[in-house]
């Protein structure tokens, strides 16, 4: 359980409105009526808010994803005085080459993405193995606001408020075994709805294979998110299932997952595989060891352009290192990068 203690990396912004609130007045009377007091109300859900986040747009839910959210815990975990990204950058810069290469084409080509049905399958070392609809594989868990610092390994960065479930409370569901060290994932493959699938792009080999060492996985801070800025998770940002592990570069947070596998041998991971010397396994945040290309000392947050380009400082594990430093305790952080 996720104790929130104040720290470097907590925060005391609780900017972000709720999808059933931000978008009308008469949605924040609809929730009263449903029973939620109105002294229990987010301070956020006031309406004097509700304009900030006028650019969200609201997403058509599922019948699962919005009957949790009316008890999401808002605000579980918060970025100390950063402002939060607006959500049209969020949606419309994106690394996601099952649409494309560009970051403008998961944006403009997701819309094909069919999230419903969708299952997952977790199998390989677990005692409860299985292919589970989403909306029973989410049955058990509570949904939580995060809002953590995202890091592209290609030196932008951005603060978005996810909401999602930890990864260590699916873990202790599917009960690994003994012989489980890692966890491995795989995204979706189907050129039909994911025409980067079908591209030229050749460097990959399809599907999309991401994983972590089970320590890590068990991290408070690591999540499986299905949700952004209080709706449901845009197809672009890797609905309807993604992992999110903020002390780590981007590419490491898999979207679109379809299997989640307990493995004894460490997995490799589809970046790795294109180029390891570039891409390493554990892709921690890590201003000291460069790109073999770019520094990765300075990061550009987003939003950002030619006269502002709000450049900063990276900071070691993007910021938690007090909450994962110790999982890398006597790790050669140069040569296991």
């Amino acid at each position: 359980m996720l104790i929130k203690v104040p720290k470097a990396s907590d925060c005391h912004e609780s900017d972000v409105t709720p999808e059933s609130i931000y978008l009308s007045r008469r949605n924040v009377l609809s929730v009263a009526v449903t029973g939620l007091a109105v002294s229990g109300l987010p301070r956020w859900a006031a309406a004097d808010d509700v304009a900030r986040y006028a650019d969200v747009e609201p997403g058509k839910a599922p019948v699962w994803f919005s009957e949790k959210l009316s008890s999401v815990k808002w605000g579980a975990v918060v970025v100390k005085d950063e402002a939060i990204t607006p959500f049209k950058d969020a949606t419309h810069y994106n690394n996601f080459y099952e649409f494309g290469t560009d970051k403008g084409d998961p944006a403009a080509n997701a819309g094909t993405l069919k999230t419903e049905p969708w299952s997952v399958v977790v199998d390989g070392e677990v005692g409860k193995p299985g292919r589970y609809a989403l909306e029973d594989f989410m049955k058990p868990y509570q949904l939580e606001e995060r809002i953590y610092r995202l890091r592209c390994v290609e030196a932008w960065s951005m603060v978005i408020p996810w909401i999602g479930f930890p990864l260590s409370a699916l873990l202790k569901e599917v009960e690994p075994t003994s012989k489980a060290r890692f966890i491995r994932f795989e995204t979706l493959q189907d050129p039909k709805s994911m025409p980067g699938q079908r591209s030229g792009f050749a460097l990959i080999d399809w599907p999309y294979i991401e994983g972590l060492r089970l320590d890590e996985a068990m991290s408070p801070l690591a999540i499986l998110a299905v949700g952004m800025y209080g709706r449901v998770l845009p197809n672009q940002n890797g609905a309807p299932l993604r992992l999110v592990v903020p002390w780590k570069y981007g590419f490491k947070s898999i979207k679109s997952i379809v299997r989640i596998s307990l493995v004894g041998e460490q997995p490799k991971t589809t970046w790795q595989s294109i180029a390891a010397d570039e891409y390493g396994f554990y892709a921690n945040v890590n201003p000291t060891v460069d790109h073999p290309r770019w520094t990765q000392a300075r990061e550009r947050r987003l939003p950002s352009g030619l006269f502002k380009p709000n450049v900063r400082d990276t900071q070691l594990f993007n910021g938690y290192s007090e909450e994962v430093a110790s999982l890398y305790t006597g790790l050669d952080l140069r040569k296991n990068y």
